[in-house]
């Protein structure tokens, strides 16, 4: 083997990719990141497994994961965020995305039939906190001015931004984030007992004869609030195979919605910061969704294709961070604790539990001071429960940002599942491998986190991946749209 001297290659990266390629098993080093699909930042796992026939004790495969040339097994990082893995967020939209379209069309063990129940497309909009620079449209879609009277561009700064930063209501804007989810579960409750006002039933009548089912997205504002896309349909009692009783329709769905958000109510109390009633905003928007293949706005397609979309983003969208700020050393307390005696002060953050000061985050002036309230919140007992310093860097919102209800279509992990069923029984076809006998059959393992992310060469290839793909899909639209 030939030893090459790369000394005279300033970039490390560069010296770490031609070790790889002339790796006298390149090839399968190749192989593993381009399995990944571009993925940021894997996880190295170290390992073995073995499958064995239980009945004659014979070893039909055996992998150890010390003899890949990377030292360890490479699997997808699956972070949903665009911002830090754009191939498994993709991958993240595209789950979704059959997940609402079963539950809009049918299929993934959902029936056809679904298509025909009462289903709305629902947003709920957090409220005012303070007047916000914004871009307004007329009625016949012209641009009006802003409060500031001027007409803002639409990748304007200033957009979502405070007009008076001194008298917006930041402390609010926080708790809003915080009970999101509360304020969403209780929307929930009220649905389904205005549902059966309307019918006039009562809720435990309401429950044996129909269903709710729902599959929502959260979404931040510019002003760094989140807000809410739904998909809320009507089934029978078991659920998606079965319709609902012919008078409970769209138009009862849509008071339904219009009334339960007008009546949720979340309690807030604290002496420092008083009695607060959080709700909804005023901005409510309802509309029923038409059957796949119309040409309303509204298609089964178009609302799956919307909601995925949303459902990879996160609150750097807003112009926030994509990581959290606490230190990991303190866990945010800025102190470490000691078995016995008074905590030291964590060096790693000099006693601040931030693993960055506030004031050094490349983030806009309103950003900051929202991320700024959340820790100083945090340090409040009554809202100790809410770990504000943790999700500080989500200003606040702490909920999942993609739910949906049982009945509702498929599961993503049905989805994960299948999809790593399909990818097993081809690595079995390609190492040609007798079809194994589940009863038969019995596959051990044993694995252990080794670290994430690639050595610098296999992130140069990691990125060519990504790179090629997104031409190779682009190339794809462009020739089905022309």
């Amino acid at each position: 083997m030939v030893t090459l001297d790369l000394r005279h290659v300033a970039s490390p990266a560069v010296r770490d990719l031609l070790h790889l390629v002339n790796h006298p098993d390149s090839d399968r080093a190749q192989q593993q990141i381009e399995h990944l699909g571009g993925c940021t930042e894997p996880v190295r796992l170290t390992g073995q497994s073995t499958t064995v026939d239980t009945m004659t004790g014979e070893v039909l495969r055996s992998y150890t994961a010390s003899d890949e040339p990377t030292g360890s097994r490479l699997t997808t990082c699956g972070n949903r965020r665009a911002s830090r893995c754009p191939a498994c967020s993709r991958l993240y939209a595209a789950d979704t995305y059959h997940l609402i379209r079963a539950g809009l069309s049918g299929g993934k063990n959902v029936p056809d039939t679904v298509r025909t129940h009462p289903r709305v497309f629902a947003t709920l909009t957090p409220p005012s906190f303070g007047p916000v620079h914004n871009r307004l449209t007329t009625p016949g879609g012209d641009i009006r001015p802003c409060r500031c009277r001027k007409l803002h561009d639409p990748t304007d700064p200033l957009l979502g931004t405070p007009l008076n930063p001194a008298t917006y209501d930041y402390t609010g804007a926080v708790l809003f984030n915080a009970h999101a989810g509360a304020l969403w579960a209780r929307f929930t409750t009220y649905l389904r007992r205005e549902i059966a006002a309307r019918l006039g039933m009562t809720q435990k009548t309401a429950r044996t004869v129909l269903r709710v089912s729902f599959a929502k997205v959260a979404e931040y504002q510019k002003r760094g609030l989140v807000h809410f896309h739904a998909v809320i349909r009507l089934d029978g009692p078991d659920g998606s195979t079965q319709p609902p009783p012919s008078y409970a329709t769209a138009s009862v769905l849509t008071d339904a919605i219009r009334a339960a958000a007008l009546r949720v109510r979340v309690m807030v109390e604290s002496d420092a910061v008083g009695e607060r009633e959080l709700s909804w905003g005023q901005q409510l928007d309802v509309r029923e969704i038409a059957a796949f293949g119309t040409d309303s706005e509204l298609t089964d397609q178009a609302v799956a294709a919307y909601v995925a979309k949303y459902a990879t983003k996160s609150a750097d969208a807003s112009g926030t961070l994509d990581r959290s700020l606490f230190c990991r050393p303190c866990q945010g307390r800025g102190a470490v604790p000691l078995p016995h005696g008074t905590p030291l002060p964590c060096t790693t953050c000099d006693g601040t539990g931030q693993a960055r000061p506030l004031p050094r985050l490349s983030v806009a002036r309103h950003v900051r001071q929202m991320i700024r309230t959340c820790w100083e919140l945090g340090k409040l007992p009554e809202f100790a429960d809410l770990k504000l310093w943790k999700w500080a860097h989500m200003l606040g919102f702490r909920g999942h940002f993609s739910t949906k209800s049982r009945s509702y279509s498929i599961t993503l992990g049905a989805l994960r599942d299948a999809r790593r069923a399909w990818r097993t029984e081809q690595a079995r076809t390609h190492a040609g491998l007798p079809e194994p006998d589940p009863d038969t059959t019995l596959l051990v393992g044993h694995w252990a986190y080794q670290g994430s992310g690639y050595s610098p060469g296999g992130a140069l290839l990691a990125a060519h991946v990504w790179h090629r793909r997104e031409l190779e899909r682009r190339f794809i639209a462009e020739g089905v749209c022309g």
